[in-house]
C-alpha cells in the first residue's frame, strides 16, 4: 500500500515541539516566527483560521528562512490548495473526511497529516496510507495513556498529539514511543500574539526547549 507519511514525517519528527500559532494581522508573522526560530522552534503549525494566514505563511517564507511553516486547522480540499499555493511545508487538519483524504493523496508531493480522535478513524486513515496522523483533542480523548494503548495495536502509526497539550503534560507525551512531536496554542498564545509580547514568547518557548533537551540528556 503506498504510504503518504514519509514526508511529514521527516519533518515533524527532528522538531519534537510544533506550536500552533494563530495570526490575525500579517505584520505579526515575521517577529513571531523569528522569536520562536531563535527560541529553538523552528517549525510551526500556522493555524487557518484567519484571512491573514497565508500571507502570514508567505511572509514568513519571504522573511525568516530557518522557519519551516506548515498550515493548520485544513478541514477542505480547497483548505488544502490554500496552503499549499501559500507555500506551506506541511498541512495538518484537525480531522478527517473522505474528500480531504482523497484530494491530499492525489496531491502525494503535498505533506498532509491527517486528525484522528479514534481507532475507528484512524483505520479509515490507515486505509487511505496516511501512518502519520494527529491526535486531537489529545488531552480529552485520554491524553497519553490512549496513545499507549494504540500503540500495541497500531505499531507502525506515528502520532503528533495537539489539544489541551500543556507544559504540564509534555514530558508524558513526549515519553510515549510513538508520539513523533507535540503541538500546542500555549507555547505561544493568541492574547499574547495579538500584544506582540514576543519577549514572554520567547521566553516560555525557551525554556520549554531547555526542558525537552534536558529529558533527552537524562535519557
Amino acid at each position: 500500500m503506498t504510504s503518504h507519511s514519509e514526508s511529514p514525517l521527516s519533518l515533524l519528527e527532528p522538531a519534537r515541539l510544533v506550536p500552533l500559532v494563530v495570526i490575525e494581522h500579517v505584520e505579526d508573522a515575521v517577529p513571531l516566527a523569528q522569536t520562536l526560530v531563535d527560541a529553538g522552534l523552528p517549525t510551526l503549525e500556522i493555524a487557518l483560521r484567519t484571512k491573514a494566514a497565508p500571507n502570514a505563511i508567505r511572509e514568513i517564507l519571504r522573511n525568516v528562512p530557518e522557519a519551516i511553516p506548515g498550515a493548520g486547522n485544513v478541514m477542505t480540499p480547497h483548505d488544502l490548495r490554500i496552503a499549499r499555493d501559500a507555500g506551506a511545508r506541511f498541512a495538518l487538519s484537525p480531522g478527517s473526511s473522505t474528500p480531504l483524504l482523497d484530494a491530499a493523496a492525489k496531491m502525494n508531493s503535498f505533506p498532509f497529516v491527517p486528525g484522528i480522535a479514534t481507532a475507528t478513524e484512524l483505520m479509515t486513515v490507515i486505509a487511505k496510507g496516511f501512518h502519520v496522523v494527529k491526535f486531537f483533542p489529545g488531552a480529552t480523548m485520554g491524553g497519553p495513556a490512549t496513545l499507549r494503548a494504540m500503540g500495541s495495536a497500531f505499531p507502525h502509526v506515528r502520532f503528533f498529539p495537539t489539544g489541551g497539550t500543556s507544559s504540564d503534560d509534555l514530558d508524558d507525551w513526549l515519553a510515549q514511543p510513538n508520539v513523533i512531536a507535540v503541538g500546542g496554542a500555549w507555547l505561544a498564545p493568541p492574547e499574547e500574539i495579538r500584544k506582540q509580547e514576543w519577549d514572554k514568547i520567547g521566553q516560555r518557548a525557551k525554556a520549554a526547549v531547555t526542558r525537552y533537551l534536558a529529558r533527552r540528556a537524562a535519557g
